[in-house]
């Protein structure tokens, strides 16, 4: 699988293999649109696409790849809206407020690409892959400034588990909690863990 890259650190390849991922890419989305994500398949893919099937597994490992890769766009924006856009999310804005605004503008995009999410966390290489490690690091650098004392790699990874597309899922799916609830929920544990800044 490939992981998304981290802002402003897009990935060099050659010309013939931009070539074929673009082919893949706008093929994997034609797909999407006509039968929506969970009709994308990669041999499927690389037939719309006109190239091997080999060179789709190079390409993106599994559907997890695959999904991260049409995802990019929209996390590519995201990165650079909470590093260098405006409080609260972006730089100069406290560290508690940016924290909330960080996770709301998550929960925003996690819904906006909701079955490409699910796809791509759903091997065992997804949890963790991808833009995970970008929000993590953005996550313990805020809570160290909040509070130094806190063990901010244990508390990141909490609550960046409230935000897997597959916990989101279940809360909705099989619990029936409703898009504001889940928000709501959020903002309680963040006012528990953060006071109400």
């Amino acid at each position: 699988m490939h992981p998304l890259p981290m802002a402003g650190q897009p990935p060099a390849e050659r010309a013939d293999a931009a070539r074929n991922r673009q082919r893949l890419v706008d093929a994997a989305l034609r797909i999407v649109a006509a039968k929506g994500v969970a009709g994308l398949a990669l041999d499927e893919v690389a037939r719309e696409a006109g190239v091997g099937v080999g060179t789709a597994y190079r390409r993106f490992g599994d559907l997890s790849g695959l999904a991260y890769t049409l995802m990019e766009g929209h996390e590519v924006r995201f990165q650079e809206a909470f590093l260098d856009g405006p409080p609260p999310l972006g730089p100069g804005a406290p560290p508690a407020a940016r924290i909330r605004a960080f996770l709301h503008a998550l929960l925003d995009l996690q819904r906006d690409q909701w079955e490409l999410r699910l796809l791509a966390t759903s091997t065992a290489q997804g949890w963790g892959s991808g833009p995970y490690k970008t929000y993590h690091l953005h996550l313990v650098t805020l809570l160290d400034e909040l509070d130094p004392a806190r063990d901010a790699a244990y508390t990141a990874s909490v609550l960046l588990a409230l935000l897997q597309p597959a916990v989101l899922d279940h809360q909705q799916r099989v619990l029936g909690l409703t898009p504001d609830r889940i928000r709501s929920g959020l903002d309680t544990v963040l006012d528990a863990l953060l006071g109400h800044g």
